[in-house]
């Protein structure tokens, strides 16, 4: 790769490869090794050139602002943000204002007419740094990118302004913090043929999950029109989750489907005095995704292509983050950009950190969570940059967008707040990297907040990221993730929320033991099944409307159930993946159901719902038959769509082997049979009749779980809510034992899996014990006892010398 035009000046992009950083930049070194490696694999590089790193020096010495610029930053202090503005300032004129050499700007014309076809090529001129990118320093942002740049004058003035931003405030800082030296950076531009994402739709994909940093999964964040949008935070994208195991194997694991805002677009300024400007995007448009699946599985496909590439390539694992763009005119789908991710990849992995609000407190604003941190403090509300000095450190800073420009004041933040912006934009890398919790796309925070406000900014509860009022107590905890043993008996885990799965899957353990559908049902779908089947004949015109509004984009009412419900068993499935993720099928009692919105037309009014119309004995029953079916075309969609069939059913509340029966008869009807394609089936044991008839519900089901608290309650009369024989539920008792030890005992004799799934165990040392002592062949556990059980229950096993066999 040494032939150049101009002595070096210029570089095609079929010329560079990856190792040509010193060159022309990490930006254009990863595209020409992208150009040259990876376009036989179908990843499709629009065309272009590097103007080199020799030119910007060939730039600065010409015009002598080799000397000039190191004298202006003699007595740079970051620390004062009007000396960093004045010098970078000064810099900054100076570059724009200094002729190009001849040579170098006749190179430049030379290479752009090359590109010309029958009209003259609209380019994008984008910097690339040579210290751009590295494994632990992201330049991302620092330098400036034009648009729709066309003819030899505009890409001229481009160029200069591109070596120019070299010294914007931010980058000065960022090089100074990292101990970089100025002089030995140099700035590479790129000039590529832009892909008309005006007309379409652009974005930016990581290889691997930004807030957790899980491996398996592919984030896209997609938008109309050109990305910048996207890549600043202007916007509020799309974001979409992708498994990239199965999708290997052939499947479509879409886990994830969010539905941003998306308020503008940036388009080509046809006519007009600019080269870009900004839209608003009409609202049906909004209403919609940006790409469809099709377009979602060839970016991650592409993803994983680039990320094996560099992986193989460095000899170890490179998760990478790329911008990719659609053409409207022909459909294509570009990568306009990779780099390696630079937060996520650097973890060691080897402790786990926590952080959990200890109280409660008024939500302010909501928006998505960056940073899965927790941080107290003062609000400072800036509304443009003529306001940073104003910014104390500690404060937590709440903007409309995070601009690059004030990554200065950021590092200085406790935590950061804007109205918009997605995950993958500028503002939340660099949080990321700072290691600030922050909340982006909150839409109105800063007409919610105001400076002086305390406030607690929580981006440890899920996708969703909080600002409550007041400065709540909160604690972190260290949980260390070395080589610890594992038990004989399973440590399985009870996961209700998808969005912690990805964070909760890198504790030590054995697969989720209970995975919670109500909470899927509860918080994502809101509506009852039964209300979206029967939509056209609902009275309730309020609770319509609001159907209508959680259900836009779906005419298929019915579907929006099927769909988010696979998406949310199908997030925790792939978090566990491959080990066993046991599903129970829906367990609300008609009053929760109810609550659903649509739900009190078709949910009768119970005494005492606990033992009422609930678990299997719906199931079959007219009234939800056809809901259940829902329920059961959601989970074909995880195991066969998706391809995790490390996905496991369970049917709660079983009362007889009959209702069993019943129950498996729906859903082979609905395509799910026992036994095809790996499906096992299980049965909660929470009821007097599955203990006693046990070795019945065996010959159907493929194993069992106890449900201790129903078991205790059913066994000794005893109503679990109410508070006034609360001191006589205890599942220690042995009426309450002995069943489960008869449980346990009649499985082992029929060859099927027991286990466990509530928080006896962890509560109870002795109970935990009794359960080993009887062969149990799994504990599952709420999260926050999982480690704590292992240690436990490996000294238990020491300590008893009989291990027992664990589940196959």
């Amino acid at each position: 790769m040494n032939a150049t035009t101009k002595e070096g000046l210029i570089l095609w992009f079929n010329e560079i490869g990856i190792e040509d950083v010193p060159k022309v930049g990490g930006k254009n070194a990863s595209l020409g090794e992208m150009y040259v490696e990876l376009q036989e694999k179908g990843i499709a590089i629009p065309n272009g050139f590097a103007i080199t790193a020799d030119a910007y020096r060939l730039f600065l010495e010409n015009a002598q602002l080799d000397e000039e610029i190191p004298r202006i930053l003699l007595d740079l202090d970051t620390k004062d943000i009007a000396n960093l503005r004045e010098r970078g300032s000064r810099i900054r004129h100076a570059i724009q204002a200094a002729p190009f050499p001849v040579e170098l700007e006749q190179a430049i014309c030379a290479a752009y007419d090359k590109l010309q076809t029958n009209q003259t090529p609209d380019v994008a001129v984008r910097s690339s740094a040579t210290a751009e990118d590295l494994p632990d320093a992201s330049f991302a942002g620092q330098q400036e990118t034009y648009l729709n740049v066309r003819g030899h004058a505009q890409l001229l003035e481009s160029c200069r302004r591109c070596f120019a931003s070299l010294f914007t405030d931010r980058a000065i800082s960022y090089r100074a913090d990292k101990h970089f030296d100025h002089q030995k950076i140099a700035l590479s531009i790129g000039v590529q043929r832009m892909v008309r994402s005006d007309l379409s739709s652009s974005g930016v994909m990581f290889s691997i999950d930004t807030e957790t940093g899980f491996k398996d999964a592919v984030l896209i964040n997609a938008s109309y029109g050109l990305g910048e949008n996207v890549v600043q935070g202007s916007v509020s994208p799309d974001e979409f989750y992708v498994f990239k195991p199965t999708l290997k194997a052939g499947f479509r694991p879409i886990l994830k489907k969010h539905l941003g805002s998306k308020e503008f677009k940036l388009i080509y300024d046809v006519g007009g005095s600019r080269m870009t400007k900004n839209v608003p995007v009409p609202p049906d448009d909004r209403a919609r995704y940006a790409i469809d699946d099709d377009d979602i599985l060839q970016l991650a496909r592409w993803a994983i292509l680039i990320e094996d590439h560099y992986s193989e390539k460095r000899g170890r694992f490179t998760p990478m983050d790329m911008e990719w763009a659609k053409d409207g005119n022909t459909g294509e789908l570009f990568i306009v950009q990779a780099r390696p991710e630079t937060v996520q990849s650097q973890r060691t992995g080897d402790t786990l950190e926590t952080f959990r609000l200890l109280e409660k407190g008024t939500r302010l604003v909501e928006g998505r969570s960056v940073g899965e941190r927790i941080a107290a403090g003062t609000v400072r509300v800036i509304k443009d940059a003529h306001q940073l000095h104003l910014f104390q450190a500690g404060e937590v800073l709440v903007t409309d967008k995070t601009d690059p420009d004030w990554e200065p004041i950021m590092k200085k933040a406790a935590a950061i707040v804007t109205n918009r912006g997605g995950r993958t934009c500028h503002a939340a890398i660099v949080s990321r990297e700072l290691g600030l919790p922050a909340v982006v796309g909150a839409a109105n925070a800063t007409d919610l907040l105001h400076t002086g406000m305390p406030v607690t900014v929580s981006c440890a509860e899920g996708d969703a990221g909080y600002v409550y009022d007041g400065e709540l107590e909160f604690e972190v905890e260290q949980v260390p993730l070395g080589n610890l043993d594992r038990p004989h008996v399973k440590i399985m885990m009870n996961v209700a929320n998808p969005d912690e799965a990805f964070r909760l899957a890198q504790i030590p353990n054995d697969g989720v033991g209970l995975a919670r559908m109500e909470f899927i049902i509860n918080n994502s779908i809101q509506i009852h099944p039964q209300a979206l089947l029967e939509f056209d004949q609902l009275a309730d015109e309020e609770a319509k409307q609001r159907i209508e509004q959680i259900t836009s984009g779906y005419d298929d009412k019915p579907q929006y159930f099927v769909d988010m419900l696979a998406a949310g068993v199908g997030h925790i499935a792939a978090a566990f993946y491959p080990r066993d993720v046991i599903v129970r099928m829906s367990d609300f009692k008609t009053n929760e159901y109810a609550n659903l919105l649509g739900g009190a037309p078709f949910e009768p009014r119970e005494e005492n719902p606990m033992i009422g119309f609930r678990g299997a004995s719906r199931y079959y029953d007219p009234r939800y038959r056809d809901a259940f079916a829902l329920e059961c075309q959601a989970m074909r969609k995880v195991r066969e769509v998706m391809g995790l069939t490390n996905v496991k059913l369970m049917i709660p509340f079983c009362r007889t082997v009959e209702e069993g029966r019943k129950v498996f008869e729906v859903m082979e009807e609905c395509g799910l049979r026992r036994g095809e394609n790996d499906l096992e089936v299980y049965v909660m044991c929470e009821l007097p009749s599955n203990v006693w008839c046990a070795a019945e519900f065996a010959e159907i089901f493929d194993g069992f779980s106890i449900g201790s608290n129903d078991l205790t309650q059913l066994t000794l009369g005893v109503d679990r809510d109410s508070e006034i024989v609360a001191h006589v539920f205890d599942e220690r008792n042995p009426a309450v034992t002995r069943a489960i030890a008869s449980a346990i005992q009649t499985a082992k004799e029929t060859g099927r899996k027991i286990g466990i799934c509530g928080q006896a165990p962890s509560d109870y040392p002795d109970f935990a014990q009794f359960l080993v002592e009887q062969g149990i062949d799994s504990i599952s556990l709420n999260p926050d006892a999982v480690l704590k059980t292992t240690v436990d229950i490996l000294r238990l096993e020491r300590e008893i010398r009989k291990p027992q066999a664990a589940w196959s």
